[in-house]
């Protein structure tokens, strides 16, 4: 992919707007237009847009074999972090939108989240199951500052006795460790902080709106010293990049808190292909090359495999060196010894609003 005059954005993850794949037309380059509109958007300041919507449904149901919940709760689409990598950003493409500065730029919440999820857990057909939010957009991403979505949601979780795992880089999930801790005591509640690296400038590049990486271990801290279970997600790792930090973010945690850890190698679908490549170019012109060799070592000549089971980990020497480096790491720092268990055994309605209680 040739980058020509790419102005950097500051606070942003990408400079474009990748095409929406589902766009009968596309964009050509026009080095006189791309400059006049960095102009133009640069006077609003790339301001972040939120659009008010009213969600049908809340859950979120897969089957992936390779995921360990079967459902989620996403209460924002799109996310401000603006992580280059984010394997999120092609699901702006159903919107009509970009995946690339739209993705972190126009985002969607879902005013009515947390009354849909109490319609969706009144149901009588309804099935406890773990529901887990951070697996698509952070449900700490700095809008919840101000809209309160994710809180509003627990609270609902916790009236029903309902466990969640969430996965986050903000550290404004301490926020809410009065809800969760009072889920923890009862087996309803455990947080991941997701930790890409302990070097703060590579983070501002990667991931220029989350939390810096020493925030995010103190978060793992204060939730752990709440009795809230708590870990930590080496994601995603990026070959000659930041494969370096693997024991040090695993040390940091294990000294915070943190009794389990998991990793997932970097993945590039669809038009986080191109933009990766860009931010590599723009960032990293010296390691490019290398980086993307090691990312098709990896992923069998590609850039990027779609297959359950290897998607998250990849194959070849460099993926089971990697494999091998994380499991002797945890070992030594007693991680992953034992994975308290949430509990779906003390789900309960509460009363409907004739106070009528449930016989069942």
């Amino acid at each position: 992919m040739k980058i020509q005059h790419i102005h950097l954005i500051k606070g942003r993850g990408t400079s474009t707007n990748a095409n929406c794949r589902f766009d009968e037309w596309s964009r050509s380059p026009d080095d006189e237009r791309h400059a006049a509109d960095f102009v133009h958007e640069s006077l609003s300041e790339w301001k972040t847009e939120t659009t008010d919507v009213s969600a049908k449904t809340i859950i979120t149901r897969n089957q992936s074999p390779d995921v360990p919940f079967d459902q989620s709760i996403n209460p924002y689409r799109g996310c401000e972090h603006g992580c280059s990598y984010c394997f999120a950003r092609p699901t702006h493409a159903y919107l009509g939108l970009s995946p690339g500065l739209d993705f972190e730029r126009k985002l969607f919440a879902k005013t009515n989240a947390a009354e849909q999820l109490r319609r969706e857990l009144d149901k009588p057909s309804y099935k406890p199951s773990v529901i887990a939010m951070g697996t698509n957009t952070d449900p700490y991403q700095p809008i919840e500052h101000d809209r309160k979505l994710t809180r509003e949601i627990l609270q609902v979780l916790e009236a029903y006795g309902h466990p969640v795992a969430i996965t986050t880089k903000s550290a404004l999930v301490v926020r809410d460790s009065d809800i969760l801790a009072r889920m923890a005591t009862r087996g309803l509640a455990r947080v991941f902080l997701s930790v890409t690296t302990l070097d703060a400038e590579l983070a501002r590049k990667l991931e220029p709106r989350a939390n810096a990486p020493r925030r995010r271990l103190d978060a793992i801290r204060k939730l752990a010293e709440q009795g809230i279970p708590t870990g930590v997600l080496v994601a995603p790792i990026i070959p000659a990049l930041n494969d370096s930090d693997i024991e040090r973010i695993l040390e940091e945690a294990s000294g915070a808190g943190a009794e389990a850890a998991g990793y997932v190698m970097l993945r590039l679908p669809l038009e986080v292909r191109d933009i990766f490549i860009e931010w590599l170019a723009i960032h990293y012109p010296d390691r490019q090359k290398h980086v993307l060799s090691l990312i098709e070592q990896i992923r069998e000549g590609n850039l990027y495999q779609s297959g359950f089971g290897t998607r998250m980990r990849g194959t070849g020497l460099f993926a089971e060196l990697v494999q091998k480096r994380f499991s002797l790491a945890c070992r030594r720092l007693a991680l992953n010894t034992s994975r308290r268990q949430l509990n779906v055994n003390v789900f309960r309605r509460p009363c409907d609003t004739t106070g009528q209680m449930q016989l069942f």
